[in-house]
């Protein structure tokens, strides 16, 4: 009876561990085919493939917060809207025919040579952005200028290009690796604060996650991301925005100081140290102790038309809990 309890155990085991490595296959070949798309784009523009992966990246992120938006069928996260697509004054907003589509001015092209120009063809899809950046020119500033006209949304564009810079400087797309914020070394403790009241400043509740350890103790960026602000809330005291390559903002607040060489603009990444557990806030700059030492950390996702702010409990014990079985290993 045990032998056969233990051999169907390890049969699970096997079986558990095959289904996780098939899954980081499929995930691995996603990455591949993204990474072919963008390099294919590159070489018939000769616009740096990064510049493709940030458009991707962040429409795939806003294409999964919002209900208005399909959701992506092949790899590749771009949405180009129909009468985008086929072009505005034309009848058939489905058009897959390349050359009436050029004739109502839409963006749609046959981008693998299949004789159709498909809205829901990924090749199709990246030559078809790739012409349109094109038309404006290959450099930063002209590029820069094609998606303001595109998105018509400042904020949109700097996400865009902060992710083209990260993607520039790592060279992959594998971004997505998070950590604790705090060293898992250190004495902490820290609960699900989500929705709970605050007084201070008005009536408000509370947006994110306090997590208490001592002054001092290092505060370390979750993710690979961009500095995006730094300074002082008279409700955060000395806080730290790090917007990430999932279009998500995360904040660090009540702070009892800055890395010395930490900048807005800068790049970083997970593990790198932003600032100190403190307990900053409540009143003008340099406010300090009217509440026990701890780190609140915040996300908020932007969705192409706002920022709206969510719970990071679960993935702060996610994050967690990963760090601490890789530290096992």
């Amino acid at each position: 009876m045990h032998r056969w309890l233990a051999a169907i155990s390890a049969a699970a085991m096997l079986w558990i561990a095959a289904g996780a490595a098939s899954a980081a296959e499929q995930e691995e070949a996603v990455y591949e085919k993204r990474m072919e798309l963008y390099k294919k784009a590159e070489a018939v523009s000769l616009i740096p493939w990064y510049y493709f992966a940030a458009i991707d990246q962040y429409e795939r992120n806003v294409r999964q917060v919002r209900r208005d938006l399909p959701k992506p069928t092949g790899v590749l996260g771009i949405y180009i809207k129909p009468e985008i697509w086929a072009g505005p004054l034309n009848k058939n907003p489905h058009d897959t025919d390349p050359f009436t589509i050029s004739q109502f001015g839409g963006l749609g092209v046959d981008g693998d040579g299949d004789g159709y120009a498909r809205a829901d063809d990924d090749d199709d899809v990246i030559m078809a952005m790739a012409r349109y950046l094109q038309t404006y020119g290959i450099d930063h500033r002209h590029i820069k200028i094609a998606l303001w006209n595109y998105y018509q949304r400042a904020k949109t564009v700097d996400l865009i290009l902060g992710k083209v810079r990260i993607y520039k400087k790592y060279q992959t797309l594998k971004l997505d690796n998070h950590v604790f914020p705090l060293p898992l070394g250190a004495h902490y403790s820290y609960r699900d604060t989500w929705g709970d009241a605050r007084g201070w400043g008005g009536r408000r509740i509370h947006e994110g996650t306090d997590i208490f350890a001592g002054y001092g103790v290092p505060v370390r960026s979750t993710c690979y991301g961009i500095v995006e602000l730094k300074g002082w809330n008279k409700y955060g005291g000395w806080r730290i925005g790090i917007r990430d390559i999932n279009n998500t903002y995360h904040y660090f607040a009540h702070l009892n100081g800055f890395a010395a060489d930490l900048r807005e603009g800068q790049i970083v990444e997970p593990g790198t140290i932003i600032g100190s557990v403190g307990s900053s806030g409540y009143g003008p700059p340099g406010t300090a102790g009217k509440f026990p030492p701890h780190l609140h950390y915040g996300m908020y996702k932007d969705n192409g038309y706002t920022e709206w702010a969510f719970d990071p409990y679960p993935h702060l014990k996610a994050w967690e809990r990963a760090e601490r079985q890789q530290r096992r290993r």
